[in-house]
């Protein structure tokens, strides 16, 4: 059985529709998708829950509060894990925290 996997990416002007790869191996599936703040990540994390994704890692551009946020928005119905950055170089040494709940 294949697992099927996303990554959620965040950067400026990033369009999930546009900004995406799916990458295809013998045992894992993964889906990478852009997003340009919190508010899209959440919808996009509950569609990926509908379409099947088994398991949800997000950018180190989410802080902790926006990993809290797709957690709340997934309902546990997955596992969501992070790759940690206190500032995200692509996102002007701040993380998500700073820029999208101000």
């Amino acid at each position: 059985m294949s697992l099927k996997a996303a990554f959620i990416f965040l950067a400026p002007q990033a369009d999930p529709s546009l900004h995406q790869a799916d990458i295809q191996t013998p045992q894992v599936t993964l889906l990478i998708r852009g997003v340009q703040n919190y508010q899209e990540a959440v919808i996009l994390a509950q569609q990926l829950v509908t379409e099947g994704v088994q398991v949800l890692e997000l950018c180190g551009g989410f802080g902790n509060i926006g990993t809290a946020k797709i957690v709340e928005a997934v309902e546990q119905k997955i596992p969501v894990g992070t790759v940690r950055f206190d500032s995200h170089p692509g996102l002007s040494g701040k993380s998500g925290d700073d820029l999208f709940l101000t």
